[in-house]
């Protein structure tokens, strides 16, 4: 048995980007999350961290993300981990790892 699940809690970097394949739309979310600073014992820091992640959404939740969410939004999603791997017309191989939502909840709305 294996598990592949994501969760993420945090706010919307742009507004979504929506797209139609045929008839089904699909959103595209740019979220980030963020880690808190830290200082350990011996009086050393980690600054505070950002990490950026894409959102895949379909059909009713990328209907939802068209109407709802904006740019600041706070959103709480669950999803799982995909990598697509795609050459270019130089013969450079890309990837990129996406998260394909599941369920998305509004935790908040942008001002």
């Amino acid at each position: 048995m294996s598990v592949n699940k994501v969760i993420l809690l945090g706010n919307v970097g742009r507004d979504p980007a929506i797209r139609y394949v045929g008839t089904r739309p699909v959103a595209e979310i740019a979220l980030a999350t963020n880690e808190r600073s830290t200082t350990s014992a011996d009086g050393s820091s980690a600054p505070e961290r950002t990490e950026w992640h894409r959102l895949v959404l379909w059909d009713a939740n990328a209907e939802l993300a068209e109407k709802y969410i904006r740019k600041g939004s706070r959103i709480y999603v669950e999803g799982k981990l995909r990598t697509r791997i795609w050459e270019d017309r130089t013969a450079i191989k890309h990837s990129v790892t996406e998260i394909y939502v599941d369920t998305i909840e509004l935790m908040s709305r942008a001002q």
